[in-house]
């Protein structure tokens, strides 16, 4: 069976794209994400969602310009900490997305 990890259905969440298996939409995961929220964070605060399932999000809002605008820092990537490179190590190719997923974090100052 394949998971469609990111969903859309009218009736459901207004219609807005979401998570599967969660009432958590990509705009709500973008928002975290923007607030500072890193991945442990994430699966810690939603723990029916799956690594898998958020660079999915990831990856489908970078596939959604235009409507994901406001997350999009000034060099082109999502606002807030992506997944690593060891966090994104076992995703498939299309889930790796610079900027999108794998960010590197800025160094605590």
């Amino acid at each position: 069976m394949t998971i469609k990890w990111v969903q859309q259905d009218p009736l459901v969440m207004n219609g807005e794209p979401f998570c599967y298996g969660s009432r958590l939409t990509v705009r709500q995961l973008l928002e975290l994400r923007r607030s500072g929220y890193d991945l442990t964070d994430i699966l810690k605060d939603h723990p029916e969602l799956k690594v898998m399932g958020v660079a999915a999000a990831y990856a489908f809002a970078a596939g959604q310009g235009e409507r994901y605008q406001a997350f999009v820092d000034a060099d082109g990537s999502f606002v807030g900490p992506g997944l690593t490179a060891a966090e994104a190590a076992g995703l498939p190719d299309a889930y790796r997305l610079p900027g999108a997923v794998i960010k590197e974090r800025a160094p605590a100052a």
